[in-house]
Parts: structure tokens; sequence; C-alpha cells
């Protein structure tokens, strides 16, 4: 427990000291957000606030997992390591896309395309590393298997569709939360409620955890390295909580691109290594809905010639449009995303006590 609170407790220290040192360092440059033309009017006045810190969480995360390993001097775990560079590089693409907006002085980044192929290159990379190097137990991180609360054997698939699984399950993920960071605090917000019930989730595995072939308990846990996984998702937690102070409404800073795909990534990564892929869809659901308003928008545009659901999407812009004041609608959409935290991880328990 002592290895998951020095993780806790730095993370937040990096980004509450971090990231105001870093908004000083972007605004003696000039790096500033661009914002769309057709959004709300009330945006208007963000233009020019500070972006990318999302690096600090980042950085944070990363200081917070060697710092607690070294003081409690145990070995970093394959898992642990594997997640932190499925955040890394999710956060590299994430920081492309960012730069490229700073340095064409526009709103638009990377193009669609070009943002498409380093996830999938990345979901893939992930993918295939996740099957690979079984520890002593015959274990890999990731199954073959999709999960619900656990690996559901009758949807074993083959490997190369198991691949392409994790690799949309990362895509998703990490474009979800990107569609979600559109005002002041609610992604940061809501991010740290699902990287808590992780928490909560791989300390539970590692409490009931088992070895292969072990007799001990019908419903026990086959998941990799739990107790690591529960160390990273406790920074995680608590450098976007840190981040938090500085990105609430008015935020002095966002995290923009690099800090929404790498956060969104490591989601979708932490529910792949943890066996809980489709529990996913409950703990995430305000992600979920934020991303499918953008789906139902684009596809009834297309085929209506032009007719909208929404009055903007995602989900939250069409609110803000509606006359809810900015702060209202965070506060709202954190309280959607709290109950389906909440109904995630009773449906986890749930699923623990009645297999009893």
């Amino acid at each position: 427990m002592i290895l998951i609170i020095t993780a806790g407790v730095v993370a937040l220290l990096g980004t509450l000291i971090g990231t105001r040192i870093f908004i000083g360092f972007l605004v003696r440059r000039g790096y500033g957000q661009f914002v769309r033309d057709d959004g709300p009017k009330t945006h208007g006045s963000k233009r020019g606030t500070p972006t990318m810190g999302g690096a600090v969480i980042v950085g944070s995360a990363l200081l917070a997992y060697a710092l607690a390993h070294l003081v409690n001097w145990e070995l970093p775990s394959y898992s642990g390591l594997l997640l932190l560079g499925l955040l890394v590089a999710c956060g590299a693409l994430g920081f492309i896309d960012d730069w490229t907006k700073i340095r064409r002085q526009r709103s638009l980044g990377l193009t669609s395309r070009g943002k498409l192929i380093g996830q999938l290159l990345i979901g893939l990379a992930f993918g295939v590393a996740a099957l690979s190097f079984p520890n002593a137990y015959g274990d890999t991180p990731a199954s073959r298997a999709i999960s619900f609360t656990r690996d559901i054997d009758w949807l074993r698939l083959p490997l190369v569709a198991a691949v392409v699984w994790m690799t949309l399950l990362i895509i998703a993920s990490s474009n979800a939360v990107n569609l979600t960071d559109g005002v002041d605090g609610l992604a940061t917000g809501a991010l740290t409620m699902v990287f808590g019930a992780y928490v909560l989730i791989s300390i539970w595995q590692r409490n009931q955890w088992c070895r292969p072939g072990s007799t001990a308990s019908p419903m026990c846990y086959q998941v990799r390295d739990p107790w690591d996984l529960a160390v990273v998702a406790t920074a995680l937690a608590a450098a976007c909580f840190g981040f938090l102070w500085w990105n609430a409404k008015p935020a002095k800073i966002f995290m923009g691109d690099t800090g929404s795909l790498a956060l969104g990534g490591a989601v979708g990564g932490l529910a792949i290594l943890t066996r809980t892929e489709l529990l996913l869809l409950i703990l995430g659901l305000l992600f979920v809905v934020e991303a499918a308003s953008v789906m139902i928008q684009v596809g009834y545009f297309k085929l209506s010639h032009g007719k909208r659901v929404f009055k903007m999407a995602p989900l939250h812009h069409h609110f803000e449009l509606m006359g809810w004041d900015e702060v209202t609608v965070v506060i709202r959409f954190w309280i959607i995303c709290g109950t389906a935290v909440v109904t995630g991880m009773s449906v986890f328990y749930a699923q623990w006590v009645l297999g009893q």
C-alpha cells in the first residue's frame, strides 16, 4: 500500500506544482490554444490560453511511478511498463497534433487520417506486446478473450483478431476522451473518477488473485500484475486531480491532445490489462455518450444532406448552445460520470459475490 500512496502523493504534487511552472513557460513563448470559430461564442475568451498541459500529467505519472518503485525498492512490472509506454506513445501523437496547431496558428492539427494511422500503429504495437512475454505462470498482460468483469471464455479470439480488438478499443477510448475534452475541467474530473475506479478494481483483483490452474476459488482473478496496475492508475488519478486545480473554470491551461489522447489510451489499456473491457462501457459511459453524439451528428448530417440532430457536437456544446452555463454542464456531466462509475463498480463487485 505504501507503493500506491507514494505514487499518488508524488503525482498530485507533480501536477499541482509542475503545471504552474509549465503555464509560465508557455505564456512566455505565446503557445496558446486556438478556438473553433463555429463553437459557442462564450469560448472566444479562451483563445490564447496555454495548452499541452497533458505533458505535465504524463510526466508526473511517470515520475510518480519511478519514484514509488525506487523509494520502496521494488522492480517495475511488465504490465506497468507496457501501460506507461501506451500512455507516452499516445501522448507523443497528441503532442504532434498540438504543436501543429501552434505552429500553423489554427484550431486544426493533424489530419484525421494522420491521427488515425498513428493510433492504429500504437494500438497494434500494444496489442502484440500485451500478448507476448508470459510470466512464470504462463500469463501474458492481456488475454485473447473479450472480457466483462473477467475473461469470457466463449469469446476467446484468434491471435490476429484479439490484437485487432485491442487496437480498436484503444482507438475508441482515446478518441472518446479527446472529444469530451471541450470545456473547462470536464474531461479532467471525469478521468479522475474513472482512474480511481481502476485503482479499486486492481486492488480487489490483487486481493483475490490466484495462479493459473489453482482451485483456491472459482471466482479468483488471474490478472497479471494487478498491484502494479493499481500503482499506475493511482498516479494517473492523482495527476488528473492535481491538474484540475488549474484546469477548472476559468482554465489557466488546457490538457490539449497531448493529454486527452494519452489519458484516453491509458483508460483503454487499463480495461484490457485488468480484463474489464466491456465494463468500460459502463465506467466510461460519459465518454461513450460524447463520442456517440458526434457519430450520430455526422451520420445524420450526411444522410439528411445537411440536417442536424444536435445544435452542435460533442454533446456538451449542444447544452451550452441551449443556454446552460459552462459550469452547469460540467457539474451535471460529472454527476453522470460519477453515477456510471458507481454503477460499474457495483456490477464488478456483484459479479464476484453472485459467483461465490
